[in-house]
């Protein structure tokens, strides 16, 4: 299959068909070049902040509960989309309503119209403690007609016991949305080892560019990726493609499932069968004080 994954600035909308021509026009040009699987990034929905004007777009809470408040109607565009070019699209996440609090929440919709919801795990420290965006529902494995399929929300990609979870999925996902570059290396690091570790295909997209009409997502860094493991049948470097930093539109992949299947049976190491091997290996760690055996 041919997956592309976005690099993509958020924009300003006066009207919603301004931002139902800005996603017919992305999804339309990844699916004339191939692609089956439309990865989009962490928080692209909040260009929809917008659509309730400066006030509300420019405040924490307000822009969380406006954007919530027009998701059905994106996951509906997203739907007929999905059909029209028979293509599986995984939306850019934004805030869903949940008691207590709204949550981070990312969607993949099937061409056939199949909706599954997939909420950012461990929230990054301004999500916690400045904008309150809550963890939401737990980890899922989406069995589709393009394999398996896990999602993991920017920062969850950093913690490999999230990845080692989705163990069974054939591409993860990783949508994020990283101000510094630093950010957008600590994630694309995480996506890379999440592929090495469970020998699959990691799918990064992101956020990128100036939207300062908004204090969350005002400042943004990053690029497409598709990364997996330094094995047989992909690449030596690990990276099956990647895009120029900060510049938006598609970074297109080759993925080929039966290449997964083959690394994880015959590969040159195997780490996914391996990681069992761990919990032995913790216990017997010892502590020996070199400095009282000084000669």
């Amino acid at each position: 299959m041919k997956v592309a994954t976005a690099a993509y600035p958020l924009d300003w909308f006066d009207t919603w068909a301004q931002y139902e021509d800005k996603l017919a026009s992305w999804v339309s040009e990844a699916a004339s070049n191939g692609a089956t699987l439309l990865v989009f990034p962490e928080y692209g929905a909040m260009e929809l902040a917008t659509l309730a004007g400066a006030t509300v777009a420019g405040d924490l809470e307000g822009s969380l509960h406006a954007v919530s408040d027009l998701m059905a109607e994106a996951d509906a565009l997203h739907a007929r989309l999905a059909a029209e070019h028979d293509v599986h699209i995984l939306a850019a996440s934004g805030p869903a309503a949940a008691d207590p609090r709204p949550v981070n929440r990312a969607r993949l919709i099937t061409p056939d119209g199949a909706v599954g919801v997939q909420d950012k795990q461990i929230m990054t420290r301004f999500e916690r403690e400045e904008w309150h965006v809550a963890s939401g529902g737990p980890l899922t494995l989406f069995d589709t007609d393009l394999g398996r399929i896990g999602v993991l929300i920017c920062y969850d990609a950093e913690f490999p016991l999230l990845g080692r979870a989705l163990a069974e999925a054939d591409i993860l996902l990783v949508p994020s949305c990283t101000e510094a570059l630093s950010g957008y290396w600590r994630v694309r690091i995480g996506a890379m080892a999440r592929a090495l570790e469970s020998q699959c295909v990691s799918v990064m997209s992101s956020v990128v560019g100036a939207a300062d009409w908004s204090p969350a997502v005002d400042i943004n860094t990053g690029t497409g990726g598709v990364f997996g493991p330094p094995d047989k049948g992909f690449p030596q470097t690990g990276v099956l493609a990647e895009g120029q930093l900060d510049l938006p539109g598609w970074t297109y992949a080759e993925v080929d499932l039966d290449a997964i299947a083959h690394v994880r049976h015959d590969g040159v190491v195997l780490n996914r069968t391996h990681w069992q091997e761990q919990p032995a290996r913790i216990k017997s760690v010892t502590k020996r004080d070199l400095r009282s055996e000084r000669p």
